[in-house]
């Protein structure tokens, strides 16, 4: 769904371990005139607003930068759950960046694939009676992804960027970001090193989801 308006709300000096940033909020604000549904079924409420956060370091605009589009994963990036290889891959993301000395990672708020926290716990039991995560979700009355990134796109443009190196092993991000107008010059890949607790995980998206993975570890 297309954004009525999209806004910078906020920026500051956001030093890290791994380097010195700069933090930008955006908020982008639905139509309040929306009769379109939300992934719990019911109708979206007149301007409900998503927001965004930028994490920008060094010169993004001489070279296409690094850009890695993460979406909120709360048991994986605050509470490091290896249920899943978000985590790894926000780190795996920032530490390059970092390397290359500019890059943007843009941190939007949908957990679970859009399906919300409370949501992704329910489908993490019946992952444990042995759906996979699409199953599970499906079974949940979801669709397997609920995500979209217009408004990552849009963030890209008001930063004035119109090509990067876009870090993802998800090929619908390329595909969204060059139909948004956001060239992209190169896919990086986001791989992580494999793990037998996320190896079914993985294995799901690659399969299920078409995931671009090269390395892949048995969770027999």
């Amino acid at each position: 769904m297309a954004f009525e308006s999209v806004k910078k709300v906020a920026e500051a000096d956001f030093p890290t371990r791994w380097g010195a940033f700069r933090i930008l909020g955006f908020e982008g604000t639905l139509p309040a005139a929306s009769g379109s549904q939300n992934p719990t079924g019911s109708l979206a409420q007149p301007g409900k607003v998503e927001g965004l956060v930028a994490l920008v370091m060094g010169d993004i605009h001489t070279a296409p930068p690094l850009v890695r589009i993460h979406s909120q994963c709360l048991t994986g990036d605050v509470f490091g759950s290896l249920r899943c290889d978000c985590r790894l891959q926000l780190e795996l993301a920032l530490t390059q960046i970092a390397a290359e000395g500019a890059g943007i990672l843009l941190y939007e708020q949908q957990e679970g694939r859009g399906i919300g926290l409370m949501a992704k716990l329910k489908a993490y039991e019946l992952q444990d009676e042995g759906l996979d995560t699409v199953e599970a979700n499906v079974e949940l009355g979801f669709e397997a992804d609920y995500r979209e990134y217009e408004l990552p796109a849009r963030v890209l443009k008001m930063l004035g960027v119109k090509q990067v190196k876009l870090m993802t092993n998800n090929p619908d991000k390329v595909a969204a970001l060059e139909s948004a107008g956001i060239r992209v010059s190169e896919r990086v890949s986001a791989e992580v090193a494999p793990q037998e607790t996320f190896a079914a995980y993985v294995r799901t998206k690659q399969e299920k989801m078409g995931h671009i993975v090269e390395t892949m570890v048995s969770d027999e």
